[in-house]
C-alpha cells in the first residue's frame, strides 16, 4: 500500500477560518489539527502536520503508521514528502513545519536534512519528544542547520486529541496497550 499524500488545497489561509483573535501560528495549526482528525478516523494516532511556504499550505499529512505498516509513516515525514514534490526541491527555504506533536528523534533528523528553518509544534512528547524535551536535535550546535523553534500553540487542544485518543483505546478492552505514534 502506497503512502497517501492528500492533494493540497492552495486557497490562503483566510479562506478556511476565522481570523479575529487568532496568531497566524493558531490558525496554521487548526489545520495540522484537520490532518490530525484524519488519522482519528482512521484509528491511527492523531499527529497532523502541514507546511507552509508564502502563506499557503505546499504539503499535509496524518499519521499512517498502522494503515501502512510503516514505522516512518509519520504526518511530518508525509508532509515533507509532499512538500519536497510541491517545492521541486529537497531544501525548504522559507518553510514553516507546523504539526500537533513534538517531533521524534527521525522526523527531527527530517527536518534538519531538509533545511526547514522553522518548526511550531503543539504537544510536548515527554516519550519521544526531540525538539526540546528528551532531545534538541533541530537545534543542535554541531549540526549544519538549526531550526527556529516554537512549541505550545495550540498545545492543550493538540495533547487532549492525544490523551482522549489513548483513553479510547485503553477503554476498548486494550488496557495498557502501547499503540504507536
Amino acid at each position: 500500500m502506497q503512502r497517501t499524500s492528500p492533494r493540497v488545497h492552495l486557497d490562503s489561509l483566510t479562506d478556511f477560518f476565522d481570523i479575529e483573535g487568532m496568531t497566524d501560528d493558531e490558525r496554521w495549526m487548526e489545520s495540522a489539527l484537520r490532518e490530525a482528525e484524519q488519522a482519528k478516523k482512521r484509528k491511527e494516532v492523531p499527529v497532523g502536520a502541514v507546511i507552509v511556504h508564502n502563506g499557503r499550505i505546499i504539503g499535509k499529512g496524518y499519521n499512517q503508521i498502522e494503515t501502512l505498516q510503516d514505522p516512518t509513516a509519520h504526518a511530518e515525514m508525509i508532509a515533507i514528502t509532499a512538500a519536497a514534490a510541491g517545492l521541486g526541491s529537497r531544501r525548504f527555504e522559507g518553510c514553516t513545519l507546523y504539526v500537533t506533536l513534538e517531533p521524534c528523534a527521525m522526523c527531527a533528523g527530517a527536518i534538519v536534512l531538509a533545511r526547514i528553518p522553522r518548526l511550531v509544534y503543539g504537544a510536548s512528547d515527554p516519550k519521544a519528544g526531540a525538539c526540546g524535551t528528551l532531545y534538541n536535535i533541530v537545534q543542535d550546535a554541531r549540526l549544519n542547520h538549526r531550526v527556529e523553534l516554537v512549541g505550545g500553540i495550540s498545545g492543550e487542544r493538540c495533547g487532549g486529541l492525544l490523551s482522549d485518543f489513548f483513553a479510547a483505546m485503553r477503554g476498548n478492552g486494550e488496557p495498557g496497550k502501547e499503540v504507536p505514534r
